[in-house]
């Protein structure tokens, strides 16, 4: 199946976003190490929760772009029948 440039750059942008989630938590927890163990936690927790936020949204831009080309094949679809239908 070929790919598209848009399905590409998704998959791209969401593997990225998996990366910096992961870098990102393990440089928030060794930051924030000096302050104690439950800041340190805390602090990653809401780090993790905007980042995993960021890639949920990503991810539905991916979703709605999927069922958008979807509609279209239906649409194709229902105007065919309709248009054998009529003659």
């Amino acid at each position: 199946m070929k790919k598209t440039s848009f399905e590409r750059l998704s998959s791209f942008l969401l593997g990225a976003s998996w990366a910096f989630v992961l870098a990102g938590s393990a440089l928030v927890f060794h930051s924030f190490a000096i302050f104690g163990f439950v800041s340190t936690v805390l602090a990653t927790f809401v780090y993790v929760f905007f980042a995993l936020f960021l890639v949920l949204a990503l991810d539905a831009f991916v979703v709605n772009r999927q069922r958008l080309e979807e509609a279209k094949k239906q649409t194709k679809l229902l105007r065919d029948i309709e248009k054998k239908l009529s003659e």
